[in-house]
């Protein structure tokens, strides 16, 4: 990874939290507990950038529908976010697998 690459992955991170600022304000609180949460649990899918991006354009979608944030997503956040990462694999598997194969 060059140097370029750091600058546009910035570049990109803030044009990403551009977008998320232009959301109501339950739709950024809402995100950002899913962030927070993600970043936490650290799935693996997370590094390429689309999980993040993709629950921006949902959230756009319902923000253009009318419908408010739990209306979309439903009254508990942490298992919709449990559902986006349920089938992929985290680095805490990683982890535990490279303790069990030892």
């Amino acid at each position: 990874m060059g140097i370029r690459d750091i600058i546009d992955g910035k570049k990109q991170w803030r044009a990403h939290l551009a977008r998320v600022k232009t959301l109501p304000p339950d739709y950024q609180i809402v995100y950002q507990e899913i962030q927070r949460y993600l970043f936490k649990v650290g799935p693996i899918d997370l590094v390429d950038g689309h999980l993040l991006t993709n629950i921006v354009d949902f959230f756009e979608e319902g923000v253009a529908a009318g419908k408010g944030v739990i209306d979309l997503i439903g009254p508990d956040v942490a298992a919709f976010a449990d559902d986006l990462v349920k089938d992929s694999p985290t680095y805490a598997d990683i982890y535990q697998k490279s303790i069990t194969d030892k």
